[in-house]
C-alpha cells in the first residue's frame, strides 16, 4: 500500500545568521540566483509528488509569503500557512503542524536548504513511496562539526546521531529533509528542550533509532546539497545554479516548470503564469517549453 504524505517546510526562524540581509525579511524570501530562495524546497517536495504543504513562517510575515506563493493553486498544489512565534528547534515543526498532519505521515525539508541531483530525487522519490517507516539522509562534508552527525556501528547500520559534536564520528552530515511516519507527532511530544532551549531534531531521529524504525540513505557523487544559511553558502549557492543554468538552458527550482511537467497544470495555465515574468529569461523559458511539450 502506498503511504500518502503530506509536505511541511519550515521557513520560520531567527535568520540571525544572515543579517543584516535579514533585518526586514524572512531568508527563504532572499533570492538564490534568479529565484527566492523558498522556491528550492517547494519544488523538492512537488518533484516527490507533494501537493499538500504547509509553509511553517515567523510573524508577520504572511502577506509576503502569500502575495509570492498564494494558496498554491497557479502550481496545481494546495499550500497552508502556519506562524512560527518563536524558533524552537526543528522539531517544534511537527507540535505546529499537528492540525495540518491529522495523522497522516510526512515529509519535512527546512526552507533553507537546496538538493540538486537526478539520481538524489530517484532516492527521495523511492522513500516516499516506500513502506518503510521513516527515513533521513547523509551527505559528506568537510565540517562535521556544525551538523547532526550520523555515527555508524561496524556493519555500517546507523547507531546513533549526535548534534555539532566537538570530535565527529564520521564525516556524514544529517541533511535538512528528513521522511517519518504517522507517528512522528507522538514522538515530537515526548522530546524535551535542549541546553540550547530547543527541540532538537536530532532527538527526535533518535527515538527513531531506538525503535528500530530508522533508515539512512546516502546522497553520493553526482548529487549537491547546499544549507544556505550563511553569507558565503548562500552565494555558493547562487554561483551553482547560475552555473548549471547557463551550462545546461535549463531551470533549477521552477514551480511552474515541475507543476507543467506533472501534469498538475496545463499549457494555458503554463503561459499564463510566465506572463508574470515576461520581461526577463525567466518568464522566456517558460513560454518556450509549451512548444516542445508535444514532441517528448
Amino acid at each position: 500500500m502506498l503511504i500518502l504524505r503530506k509536505g511541511i517546510i519550515l521557513a520560520g526562524g531567527s535568520g540571525k545568521r544572515l543579517s543584516p540581509l535579514t533585518g526586514c525579511i524572512s531568508k527563504q524570501l532572499l533570492p538564490v540566483y534568479n529565484k527566492p530562495l523558498i522556491y528550492y524546497p517547494l519544488t523538492t517536495l512537488m518533484l516527490i509528488g507533494i501537493k499538500d504543504i504547509l509553509i511553517i513562517i515567523n510573524p508577520g510575515e504572511e502577506k509576503l509569503f502569500k502575495k509570492l506563493l498564494g494558496d498554491g493553486k497557479n502550481f496545481g498544489i494546495n499550500l497552508n500557512y502556519k506562524i512560527q512565534n518563536k524558533p524552537e528547534g526543528i522539531a517544534q515543526s511537527f507540535l505546529i503542524a499537528e492540525d495540518f498532519l491529522g495523522g497522516d505521515a510526512c515529509v519535512l525539508v527546512l526552507g533553507d536548504n537546496i538538493f540538486y541531483g537526478d539520481n538524489l530525487f530517484k532516492i527521495l522519490q523511492n522513500a516516499y513511496n516506500s513502506k518503510n517507516s521513516s527515513t533521513i539522509f547523509g551527505y559528506k562534508v568537510k565540517d562535521p562539526e556544525r551538523y547532526g552527525v550520523i555515527e555508524f556501528d561496524k556493519k555500517n547500520k546507523v547507531k546513533s546521531i549526535i548534534e555539532k559534536p566537538l570530535n565527529p564520528k564520521s564525516k556524514y552530515a544529517v541533511t535538512g529533509i528528513y521522511f517519518y511516519d504517522k507517528n512522528v507527532v507522538n514522538y515530537a511530544k515526548k522530546i524535551s528542550k535542549s541546553e540550547r532551549g530547543e527541540f532538537e531534531i536530532t532527538d527526535l531521529n533518535n527515538i527513531y533509532i531506538k525503535k528500530g524504525k530508522l533508515k539512512v540513505e546516502i546522497f553520493g557523487r553526482g548529487s549537491a546539497w547546499f544549507d544556505t544559511g550563511t553569507h558565503d553558502s548562500l552565494l555558493e549557492a547562487s554561483n551553482f545554479i547560475y552555473t548549471l543554468e547557463k551550462r545546461q538552458s535549463l531551470k533549477i527550482g521552477s514551480p511552474e516548470e515541475v507543476a507543467w511537467r506533472n501534469k498538475w497544470i496545463d499549457n494555458n495555465q503554463l503561459l499564463n503564469l510566465s506572463k508574470f515574468s515576461n520581461k526577463n529569461e525567466y518568464g522566456k523559458y517558460l513560454e518556450e517549453l509549451i512548444p516542445f511539450h508535444d514532441n517528448h
